[in-house]
């Protein structure tokens, strides 16, 4: 192959990965503005789309596959998804004991 042909395949993948990027966003945004499922569907829905997008961002943007990657890669992302887990359920759970704390102290 040729050094055009590889520039060629590089910006196929990126032009690839910004297109899932839009669709995988453009969904939930639809989806919610259109009331088109109960809240009970459409939040797990939102959250299967969001993994499935930072896959995309993994595999397209960052050049990371699972199986191509060192250990170390691997390791270091398990250890960000950890650590992002960690944030977004205290953040949850944070904000859940604070609306609880607002609700009682109207009463």
């Amino acid at each position: 192959m040729t050094s055009a042909s590889n520039t060629q395949n590089g910006y196929r993948a990126y032009l690839v990965g910004f297109a899932l990027a839009v669709v995988l966003t453009a969904i939930p945004f639809g989806l919610v503005f259109a009331k088109a499922l109960p809240f009970g569907m459409l939040f797990p829905l939102i959250v299967v789309l969001a993994v499935v997008q930072m896959l995309v961002h993994l595999r397209y943007f960052l050049h990371l596959g699972l199986r191509s990657s060192p250990w170390e890669v691997r390791l270091s992302g398990g250890l960000a998804a950890i650590m992002i887990l960690i944030m977004a359920l205290g953040t949850l759970w944070v904000m859940t004991d604070l609306d609880i704390r607002m609700m009682t102290m109207g009463m």
